[in-house]
């Protein structure tokens, strides 16, 4: 499932461009030094994958107080239905009953903070601005956090998330490099794409918790079974 992470996110990079790449085409880089570009970029980078990180560790915590109470593979199967949910849901009733408007003041708060920092050259400022674009609300980010609480565990949570984020780099640093070199149509078939490869990723967890006995695809839950009758033989001391 970690491969599935990156793999996510290599092709929702596409998407990330179209929503987070406004923010990527107003970094302040050194245009006249590409060596200089390069370190800032990877500063930016380096400060969402962080954001990515603390997210999928606290809610892989989440996961892993779930799999205490011997709930994993249940787990695994309501995030696969609940994926399939949220890809197939209308979207004004998703709208209707979006949970993160509460957080939205907090939102304003991190754009507030990105405005500011995309005015600074400071070295830090490129590490800063990636780690705030990190809690911005974003529908890939949301799939991605069902697939870290499905690890189960801190560590699981966090390296999915992780993945998540390295896949997004390549076309994210392209499009910070040339600028916006994506189409209106090329665009359109991305989004398009996006549901499609979200549904796989959904079933594919849904078919890890029926432990159908498929390696690697869906294996079966190992459960030991401890006998308690044993044959006692007295020992005999010569």
């Amino acid at each position: 499932m970690l491969l599935s992470a990156f793999i996510f996110g290599l092709l929702g990079s596409l998407h990330c461009v179209g929503m987070c790449g406004p923010i990527a085409f107003l970094l302040p880089v050194d245009r006249e030094n590409n060596l200089r570009k390069l370190f800032q970029i990877f500063l930016y980078h380096s400060g969402r994958l962080f954001a990515y990180s603390i997210i999928g560790l606290a809610f892989g915590l989440v996961g892993k107080s779930l799999s205490l109470f011997g709930m994993q593979q249940q787990l695994s199967i309501f995030i696969g239905v609940l994926m399939l949910v949220v890809i197939f849901l209308p979207t004004k009733i998703f709208n209707k009953y979006n949970f993160s408007k509460p957080l939205y003041k907090l939102i304003g708060k991190v754009k507030n903070s990105l405005g500011k920092e995309l005015k600074k050259k400071n070295p830090d400022t490129f590490f800063t601005v990636g780690f705030l674009n990190g809690f911005l609300p974003c529908g890939l980010v949301y799939m991605a956090v069902f697939g870290a609480i499905a690890g189960g565990s801190a560590i699981q949570g966090s390296l999915y998330m992780l993945l998540f984020g390295l896949g997004t780099i390549p076309l994210m640093t392209t499009a910070i490099w040339v600028g916006n070199f994506l189409s209106g149509k090329l665009r359109q078939h991305v989004r398009r794409s996006i549901p499609v490869f979200l549904s796989i990723i959904a079933i594919l967890f849904i078919l890890r918790g029926l432990g159908l006995g498929i390696p690697y695809v869906s294996p079966k839950v190992m459960t030991k079974n401890v006998g308690a009758n044993y044959e006692c033989q007295p020992n005999t001391i010569n």
